[in-house]
């Protein structure tokens, strides 16, 4: 009889291990089935696991996905695990159930799907692929999209319509491909997934693959926006670059092959449930008190539909059950405002899908597990006197506002109450600080930075009273005030501070009190707001641009989209470079204020990391082609690879992408194919139970859920990410 360890041994020595380590390079080796066998039965399993080992023609397969799914449930419910290095796998922690299980990995093409139930145990067969294009089926979209060819360096600046068919206000390079990542294309969907990589049916009888794509982005109620994008770009350039990358595609041109999982990534398990209905989609989720990620243990998750519907999808992941919340706004008879198909789409014909008044975008739950929410209260132009000038609202009086297209909104789950929030300031993004009042921090408030005091709303019921505002001004005359100040438009004067038109992004409250975000653009910056005593009157900003050359080039990185803050007050964010860019104003070596600290003062405060995509196929500077829309910062170990762990949503990998000590560590969804995610929420639901006890959440972000390979029909879906120690943990 042999030990586990001798087994290990022996099959170390017996098998070449790197075998299906990666696409392509599967190596034949002959493996008795008796020690095959012995492998296997090797597993512990649990009355609620499934486990066994694959195998295909090539011996044991290394590094690829083990899927299980079942409709028994009151959702569709499946859980997916990778192979360890002798192709074993277990499935742990599953429901009462009939499975269908099958192996999906690079390399391979899919198996034959093998019913099961827990407590069995299951050898499954892999299935080399025939050649190279049906292994490429299976890789992420990134790499396929690595295959676009950007507008050479020469062609910059654009000369617009009757010049070289690039947008005039597109510089350079960088800004170019800035819109193609996550300033522009991939903000709203996965590109070179097999549904954007390909020409649809209905516009195949167009005479050129230009005309296709110049039609495609017209289709559904995305149409003006993606067509206002194209603009932007430059029509003409932009459409034969994207023509000229199908065309070749369509010719039999294959992306590089990606790397099977190794290492930690070996160690995921991933769980899924299928939440809201086919023609909506989710922007993000939440399951807990970002500062407290105890909160709401094992409790329900909420999600945000945005345009789509006025509804906050819930699941119940213990019941595997799903529900919806209906939001509305506080003016009954605002009902929302028209989003037209600008022309027949693909998948869903004429049919307006989308119909939200609400447009909610982003989810809070504070420490008693209410859900905060940005949401329209009203008409983005019917604007409160209280917001506007000869008002008496302390805000207003120092920087009335106008117009603003989403407010906030409250949920209740112990009263089941939902109460529209009306604020003077937009907001997009929300985030609590850590302070006596529960202050929620806002972005989208354009020139200004809003907040609510929810402690006082939550006692007095006063939207009024509990919101306020303020503009982003400059300490540029350094003396560690606030003080009368120029306009945007005007020079430094020594005397006074200066007013920026920042607006913020993303928003993030840091342990220290102050508050952090990202200001889009090219090359686009971090900033970080001081509120002081009295925020209205008191705030400073400090403004840190990402770094430029001598001739106003990106140094590295550039541009940023979703940030996070960690708890050593250290910066992380998603750049449209492809990196994760890290900044610490601790590295600054002049000063923070005064006339030279207006935004390319700290270049020694950033550091970059190249996400672990290809680049552009043309592109030969530092980054991929990967642009993330959002990083995350675990600060308290949610996932278990230790505190202050920044995770970027890898759009393009279809992963999430960790940074471990520096190295990258893809957490990917394999099935279905099409995963893209906005944000992720980290919660602790047992801190003594081990990896069981802790994972992170995330949803479907995509706007277009139906390019995900099981198409149209497909509903957002929900994804709990949990590392344990090995892959044979249960």
């Amino acid at each position: 009889m042999l030990t586990l360890r001798a087994l290990s041994l022996s099959m170390a020595a017996l098998l070449l291990t790197s075998c299906g380590d990666s696409a392509g390079t599967s190596q034949s080796t002959s493996v008795p089935e008796e020690l095959s066998a012995l492998a296997a039965n090797s597993i512990r399993v649990n009355n609620n696991d499934i486990a066994g080992s694959v195998t295909s023609s090539n011996g044991p397969e290394a590094g690829v996905w083990v899927i299980a799914e079942t409709h028994d449930l009151a959702t569709l419910y499946s859980k997916t695990v990778v192979t360890d290095d002798q192709g074993r796998y277990l499935i742990p922690d599953l429901p009462e159930a009939n499975f269908e299980l099958w192996v999906r990995g690079y390399g391979l093409v899919d198996s034959p799907r093998s019913n099961a139930s827990p407590g069995q145990r299951l050898d499954l067969i892999a299935q080399i692929a025939p050649n190279a294009a049906a292994a490429a089926e299976y890789y992420p979209a990134g790499y396929w999209y690595s295959l676009l060819e950007i507008p050479e360096d020469h062609e910059f600046p654009g000369t617009g319509p009757d010049g070289n068919g690039i947008g005039v206000g597109v510089l350079t390079q960088d800004d170019y491909i800035r819109r193609v990542t996550n300033g522009g294309c991939v903000v709203c969907h996965q590109m070179g997934s097999a549904a954007t990589r390909t020409i649809p049916e209905m516009f195949s009888n167009l005479e050129t693959s230009f005309d296709a794509w110049n039609r495609r982005v017209r289709s559904g109620q995305a149409g003006a926006f993606m067509t206002r994008t194209l603009a932007g770009m430059g029509d003409r350039r932009t459409l034969e670059m994207y023509a000229d990358w199908t065309d070749r595609i369509a010719a039999g041109e294959l992306p590089p092959a990606p790397a099977r999982p190794q290492g930690l990534e070996r160690n995921v398990v991933i769980t899924q449930w299928d939440w809201a209905d086919p023609t909506a989609y989710l922007h993000d989720l939440v399951s807990t008190d970002r500062r407290d990620p105890t909160v709401n243990a094992y409790g329900k998750i909420y999600g945000a539909l945005e345009n789509s519907a006025d509804y906050l999808p819930v699941l119940d992941p213990s019941a595997h059950s799903t529900s919806q919340i209906v939001v509305f706004p506080e003016d009954p008879n605002y009902g929302g405002e028209s989003q037209p198909a600008m022309a027949t789409s693909p998948y869903w014909g004429d049919e307006e899908i989308w119909d939200a008044a609400t447009t909610v975008h982003n989810p809070m739950m504070d420490s008693d597990g209410r859900v905060w929410i940005t949401s329209r209260a009203r008409d983005p132009n019917n604007v409160p006197a209280f917001c506007q000038e000869g008002s008496d609202h302390p805000s207003a009086q120092e920087y009335p506002l106008g117009s603003s297209g989403r407010h906030l909104g409250v949920y209740d789950p112990s009263t089941d109450i939902y109460t529209p929030i009306n604020t003077c300031f937009g907001t997009h993004h929300l985030m609590f600080a850590e302070d006596a009042d529960n202050t929620l921090w806002t972005s989208g408030g354009g020139t200004a930075v809003g907040w609510l005091n929810t402690r006082e709303f939550l006692e007095t019921g006063d939207a009024v009273a509990a919101q306020g505002w303020t503009p982003f001004i400059l300490d540029t005359n350094g003396n560690g005030r606030r003080d009368d100040y120029v306009e945007p438009d005007a020079s430094i004067d020594p005397s006074l501070d200066k007013r920026i038109n920042s607006g913020l992004y993303a928003v993030a409250p840091a342990a220290d009190g102050s508050v952090w975000g990202s200001n889009l653009s090219y090359p686009g910056a971090i900033v970080r707001v001081i509120p002081g005593s009295d925020p209205s009157t008191t705030a400073l900003t400090e403004y840190y641009e990402l770094p430029l050359d001598e001739n106003g080039n990106a140094v590295e990185g550039f541009s940023p989209r979703g940030m996070d803050i960690d708890r050593n007050g250290i910066a992380w964010v998603a750049l449209a470079s492809g990196h994760m860019g890290r900044f610490d104003r601790n590295l600054c070596r002049g000063p923070l204020n005064g006339p030279t600290a207006t935004g390319q003062h700290c270049p020694e405060g950033w550091s970059f990391f190249a996400e672990p995509l290809p680049q552009f196929k043309n592109i030969q500077q530092s980054g991929s082609s990967e642009g993330s829309y959002y990083t995350w910062v675990d600060q308290f170990d949610t996932l278990g690879l230790g505190p202050n762990t920044p995770i970027s949503t890898g759009n393009q990998s279809g992963s999430l992408l960790v940074l471990d000590d520096g190295e990258w560590v893809r957490l990917t969804v394999p099935y279905p194919l099409g995963f893209y995610t906005k944000w992720l929420d980290g919660r602790i639901d047992d801190p003594d139970s081990g990896w069981q006890g802790r994972g992170l959440w995330a949803t479907i972000s995509s706007r277009a859920p139906f390019h995900m390979e099981s198409g149209a029909g497909t509903t957002s879906k929900v994804y709990h990410f949990q590392m344990r120690p090995d892959p044979l943990s249960n």
